[in-house]
């Protein structure tokens, strides 16, 4: 019976985008004088709920111009957007302000799509230690997480000291490819005070509200620190899944006015990352064994705010000082 009901829920649905709602499109232009396009730009606020309000209207459209608009190349979306003014027969000197709408919500559109194609090329590099670049990057994670403690060598366990887990980190990139280490290293780099801080507080164990004799009586004499650099690794795959997932529009809608960029991408990991910090704190897990689930609960919490269509993870520490608010 519930799987018969879900069938004529999904019929319904689909006569209702087929069908009925072309005909409400209908009836809404004659009675407004406006396309869907001039009526989304027209009622909603700029930001994600409007970008995606017209990025649905365009990949729904029965028009080959509107569903591949939101696939152009940047180049083209100025003539894009005059071959739409001219599909639709809109005058563009009686409507200015409906053209460079639509030019900032496909900047924006496309350059989601692009930034995918970047993050997922990072994604798919391997380390190679070979490369002097790679090696170049992976020493500077060291210097700016560590500035006053030498390197004794390339290959050493002096990595375990910021988390990785051997005595050479290359292996610990291959989930995520040099697109961890980007992160790890804007991370360093771009806010080194919270970076550091943060790496502080994941080689001990918390300080609790226990006194060293209840903390004895009650055994937990385990750390509940974490390794900074694996977890890192962790967050940048948690950031890309909610990329690539779209769970992230209405973050970079909100807050690129443009087309998100890839360093757009580096200060959400920075954010995540401090978030995810404090909330493990907050959680106050016995022992690591309980990483997956804190971090299942974390990534629940950042996909249920970003379900607001106002939402915008607005960091603030150093590296989210170059994000602009629409």
């Amino acid at each position: 019976m519930k799987h018969f009901l879900r069938m004529l829920i999904q019929l319904c649905l689909y006569f209702y985008c087929k069908f009925l709602w072309r005909c409400l499109k209908f009836v809404m232009r004659k009675l407004t004088g406006r396309c869907e396009l001039q009526r989304i730009c027209f009622s909603t606020k700029p930001g994600a709920l409007r970008t995606m309000k017209i990025e649905a209207s365009l990949r729904n459209s029965k028009s080959k111009l509107l569903q591949t608009a939101v696939s152009v190349h940047p180049d083209a979306i100025e003539k894009t957007i005059e071959d739409i003014m001219e599909l639709k027969k809109i005058n563009p000197d009686i409507n200015p302000q409906l053209g460079i709408s639509l030019q900032a919500c496909l900047l924006q559109i496309v350059g989601y799509r692009n930034l995918i194609a970047d993050v997922e090329k990072l994604r798919r590099e391997p380390y190679d230690s070979d490369n002097p670049q790679h090696e170049e990057m992976l020493l500077k994670l060291w210097k700016f997480l560590k500035p006053n403690t030498p390197l004794e060598s390339r290959i050493t366990k002096q990595w375990c000291e910021i988390g990785f887990q051997g005595d050479d980190p290359k292996t610990d990139f291959r989930g995520m490819g040099l697109l961890g280490l980007y992160n790890l290293q804007y991370f360093a780099e771009r806010d080194a005070t919270a970076a550091q801080q943060v790496l502080s507080d994941s080689l001990h164990p918390k300080c609790s509200k226990f006194s060293k004799a209840e903390w004895e009586k009650k055994r937990m004499d385990k750390a509940i620190g974490y390794s900074f650099a694996i977890v890192g690794i962790n967050i940048t795959d948690l950031a890309y899944n909610l990329l690539v997932s779209g769970a992230l529009k209405t973050h970079f809608y909100n807050i690129a006015p443009e087309a998100p960029t890839l360093p757009h991408f580096q200060q959400t990991f920075c954010y995540l990352m401090h978030e995810f910090h404090k909330f493990w704190i907050e959680e106050d897990p016995m022992d690591i064994m309980e990483f997956n689930r804190v971090r299942e609960k974390f990534r629940k919490r950042i996909v249920k705010q970003l379900q607001n269509p106002d939402m915008a993870l607005c960091p603030h520490f150093a590296a989210s000082e170059g994000l602009i608010n629409m």
